[in-house]
């Protein structure tokens, strides 16, 4: 078995465990954060693949999907502090 599949096979097992920590998560934050180690494994997972099939040109949809899932959680995490995306104050 090739180094490069079992690395994907590893990095599918995590995402799995993300995605079941994002769901029963006793907080936001623990969501938060797994939902972001969701996003940063699936960029793992599109440079491994590239590899894996010859096409290291995926590395360039790599670093697009990594910049928008830090465009993502920032907003995400803009709306869980302020309900709203647009305002600057606090609510009162």
């Amino acid at each position: 078995m090739n180094v490069f599949a079992v690395a994907m096979v590893g990095v599918l097992v995590t995402i799995l465990l993300a995605l079941v920590r994002s769901f029963l998560g006793p907080t936001v934050f623990d969501r938060v954060l797994a939902a972001n180690m969701v996003g940063t494994k699936t960029v793992l997972l599109i440079a491994v693949a590239g590899f894996l099939t010859g096409r290291p040109e995926w590395l360039d949809l790599a670093i697009l999907y990594a910049l928008m899932n830090f465009i993502g959680m920032i907003a995400l995490l803009r709306f869980s502090k302020f309900a709203n995306l647009a305002s600057d104050e606090q609510s009162k």
